[in-house]
């Protein structure tokens, strides 16, 4: 029996496995047809599983949202931990970090395509509902800072998460409205901006 009860165990690895085939099959989804036109058995056809372990495994289509966007999110905020082992110049890093952030939410497919098929949804996700993605940016933002700091690349800067909340809104506005009088036709022209402007407010 106990044999038997350990063999009906799944294993971690194998959880893992179906979880992240069912929001890879949500992501592409999402970018076919959109939040609202999708449903859980949808994703569970291109996942190859039964709705009952979407359910199980993710949850309702809301939840799959969150959790494909979510998990989205991660990887750019992930991404932006590991630049200040790349970089030894302050400039260098801030505008790493600007192009980085900029690239990614203009290149991402999903991203793209839900201003094309629900912009409403979108920008209340940057707006109204955003304050948790805004703040695990910042927070994402203000580790990379004390991490460039203690490999002395930035200065000591006791206002970090202040200073990263205020540059992290600077970028949230392009994002929001990316082009008035600056635009941005390449990524030098981001960095440059990002050293211009950006550096001085993160460094004081």
């Amino acid at each position: 029996m106990a044999a038997a009860s350990k063999s009906s165990v799944t294993p971690p690895d194998v959880d893992d496995s179906i979880e992240s085939r069912i929001l890879d099959a949500a992501l592409v989804q999402f970018e076919s047809v959109g939040f609202k036109k999708t449903t859980v058995e949808d994703v569970a056809r291109k996942a190859g599983v039964d709705r009952v372990t979407v359910y199980r495994r993710v949850g309702s289509r809301d939840d799959l949202v969150q959790a494909v966007v979510g998990r989205e999110v991660q990887a750019v905020l992930t991404e932006l931990a590991e630049l200040p082992e790349r970089h030894d110049d302050a400039g260098d890093l801030v505008a790493d970090m600007f192009v980085t952030v900029l690239t990614r939410w203009r290149d991402h497919r999903l991203a793209q395509r839900m201003l094309t098929l629900e912009p409403a949804r979108v920008i209340a996700s940057l707006t109204t509902e955003g304050a948790p993605a805004f703040t695990l940016s910042v927070a994402a933002a203000a580790a990379a800072v004390r991490r460039a700091t203690e490999r002395g690349v930035l200065p000591e800067i006791p206002d970090a998460m202040t200073r990263m909340e205020v540059a992290c809104r600077v970028v949230h506005s392009f994002i929001l409205l990316p082009d008035i009088t600056v635009r941005f036709e390449s990524d030098s022209e981001m960095a440059e901006f990002a050293r211009t402007y950006l550096l001085p407010l993160v460094t004081g």
